[in-house]
């Protein structure tokens, strides 16, 4: 159903593109918006690896919402570990792309659970998160990319 890199010798490994998701901060998610036209926008995100998600907030109504009303399929793109391996101005760079289905998170108890998964990757410290989620958790909107396919590559930019 999804295409196989087409230049093999770039592909990295699913454990190293499963990392790569794990440390970075941010990507780009990418809805299909009104007119047939994409709508890609960047988000901070958790990676989920034991329930193989991908975890990220927003509001509760707006254009992305509205999108994915309309069609739950969506695409994740993450880039990063650049990397200089002999030319200094041409760095190797990976990329990690995803393509799933997403969905609003609606029970209230797994929302605040989430958030907390969420928060603990960007804030320093568990009471830091705690005073936040206590005072705008229940404003937030949590989101779920049900990942049913990814694959990374290493390009070098020349």
């Amino acid at each position: 159903m999804f295409r196989p890199i087409r230049k093999k010798k770039n592909e990295i490994s699913i454990d190293a593109a499963k990392e790569l998701l794990r440390c970075s901060r941010r990507g780009i998610l990418a809805v299909n918006g009104d007119n047939g036209y994409p709508y890609a926008i960047p988000i901070n995100y958790m990676y989920d690896a034991d329930a193989n998600k991908i975890i990220f907030h927003g509001a509760k109504a707006g254009y992305k919402v509205d999108c994915l009303k309309v069609c739950d399929k969506v695409c994740f793109t993450i880039c990063g570990n650049e990397s200089i391996k002999g030319e200094p101005w041409a760095p190797f760079l990976q990329s990690v792309v995803v393509f799933g289905r997403c969905h609003l998170v609606e029970n209230q108890n797994d929302i605040i659970k989430r958030v907390k998964q969420f928060a603990m990757k960007y804030y320093p410290d568990k009471e830091m998160v705690d005073a936040e989620v206590a005072s705008s958790g229940r404003a937030v909107q949590m989101f779920e990319i049900e990942i049913e396919h990814l694959s990374g590559k290493e390009v070098q930019e020349r």
